[in-house]
This record gives structure tokens, sequence and C-alpha cells, in this order.
């Protein structure tokens, strides 16, 4: 899975919401976790707002901080592309 799959698969919604965002499970693979936080952190360095409430203590600084903690929480959506067999020969 390539950078432009996963650009395309996560949820980048960078508008402010009323709503606290939906809990999701962390990506169980490593790295798809580094996928996921790697367009989470580029949202933040655009402009995007950290999804961490700023009631909870210490938070990171660094974007991409901030992008593995929100991941880790489960604070990021993200969709898998279809997998699709290769056609038999």
């Amino acid at each position: 899975m390539g950078m432009d799959e996963v650009t395309d698969a996560i949820d980048v919604s960078d508008t402010v919401e009323a709503t606290p965002p939906e809990i999701v499970d962390p990506p169980a693979s490593r790295f798809l976790f580094v996928d996921v936080a790697a367009m989470r952190a580029k949202q933040l360095r655009r402009g995007a707002l950290a999804r961490l409430s700023a009631n909870e203590g210490h938070h990171p600084v660094k974007a991409e901080r901030i992008a593995m903690e929100e991941t880790r929480r489960g604070l990021v959506s993200y969709d898998l592309p279809e997998f699709k067999a290769p056609l038999a020969q």
C-alpha cells in the first residue's frame, strides 16, 4: 500500500467539530500506525486543530508527536482500501 492510497483512505476532515471524534481501535500493524500518524502530522502542520483535550495534563508540542498520540488513543479514523486479489493467468 503506497502513501497515496493511505492519503485517500484517511479521514481528512480539518473542520472544527462540535462533537468529539468517535474513538476507533488504533492500527494493529506498526506500519499502518506510521502511515496514519504521518498523514495526521501533515494535517496538523497545515493548520488542523489537535484532537487532544487541553485539560488532560502535559501534551507534546511537535506535530509528529501529537499525531502519534492521537493515533494511539484512537482519535484518528482511517479506512483501509478493499483487498483485490491479482487476476489468475
